[in-house]
């Protein structure tokens, strides 16, 4: 199960919310099955529907561009 605190901390150079999907890509592609929503991300850019977003990348992985 992948962490969304993990891939936040585990990658400090990501600033954006944009840079969080593709992480986020790359884990549900990476063979993760589930992902945990353990804190809100803090970006600037973070959407109003931020989970609803990042629930759709991590299933579609990479592919979403």
């Amino acid at each position: 199960m992948a962490k969304l605190s993990d891939l936040i901390i585990g990658h400090p150079e990501v600033d954006k919310f944009a840079q969080l999907e593709k992480l986020v890509a790359h884990a549900g592609e990476s063979g993760e099955m589930f992902i945990e929503f353990d804190v809100k991300p803090d970006y600037r850019d973070t959407p109003k529907k931020w989970e609803w977003r990042l629930e759709t990348v991590f299933a579609r992985g990479l592919k979403y561009d």
